[in-house]
């Protein structure tokens, strides 16, 4: 073993948000049995810190100690087992042959930190606001939101098929608006660990009410199906609301 970059954790600041979960690509932390962050294991873990920016207790650092090397392969094949193939080729150096290398940033990728979005300004008198944005929180894409996330926490939860924002003209105001968002597609997507996912947010977060939003297409109602079965799976009694979108924009 020689001297190399690699996470700790402490665990008496750490709250088990399981937040560095979600934002560490390469799977290499998971919360254990005293809902506190561990590695799961060291040659899963790069070094390079993807988890840092998201910790809200500062009980995540990098430091650099005698440990087993990154192994990507491992890595790869580790979160295409647990994670699906859509999160594998996000793995720090695994890349499948004739794929570009992802870029890998220090200190966490921007793309995929949770942030909610301050939406209380106003319009300044004798002004008028054109397509105001009702999206409150990021990432949205089910692949990326972590079901420990605070903003989830007691929230009016939509879960909208891809297509839907783009097919209803008013979508914002009249489907978002007041909401946390998740998007997925059932037809496009890997939608390994989708149900898993959806059952865990359910569970965790004391949700006020549950919309799903699909489309008139067949394929779409593959998501109903998924949030039914994740509602089943949480235990938590909550009705979800089911909405379609027709292709002409209507919701039918």
């Amino acid at each position: 073993m020689a001297k190399r970059k690699i996470i700790e954790i402490d665990r008496d600041l750490c709250d088990g948000c399981g937040l560095c979960t979600t934002a560490c690509m390469e799977g290499a932390l998971e919360i254990d049995e005293e809902k506190k962050a561990v590695l799961a294991k060291e040659i899963f873990c790069d070094g390079l810190g993807a988890c840092l920016d998201v910790c809200p207790t500062g009980a995540l650092k990098v430091i650099e100690r005698d440990g087993a090397d990154y192994d990507p392969k491992a890595t790869f094949k580790h979160v295409l087992k647990t994670r699906g193939k859509d999160a594998a080729k996000q793995v720090h150096g695994a890349e499948p042959a004739g794929r570009k290398p992802v870029p890998h940033f220090q200190g966490g990728c921007p793309g995929s930190q949770a942030r909610e979005i301050d939406r209380s300004e106003k319009a300044a008198p004798g002004k008028t606001v054109s397509g105001r944005s009702e999206l409150s929180q990021w990432p949205i894409q089910l692949h990326l939101v972590s079901p420990y996330a605070p903003y989830f926490k007691n929230a009016d939860l939509l879960v909208a098929a891809d297509c839907t924002a783009f097919s209803l003209g008013s979508f914002h105001p009249d489907l978002l608006k007041g909401k946390k968002l998740v998007i997925a597609c059932p037809k496009l997507d890997d939608p390994s660990g989708y149900v898993e996912k959806l059952s865990e947010i359910i569970k965790q977060n004391d949700l006020a009410s549950l919309t799903v939003a699909i489309m008139t297409v067949p394929c779409c109602s593959g998501l109903t199906q998924m949030v039914d079965e994740a509602v089943g799976a949480s235990g938590v009694e909550i009705f979800p609301r089911k909405l379609v979108i027709g292709i002409d924009g209507k919701i039918v």
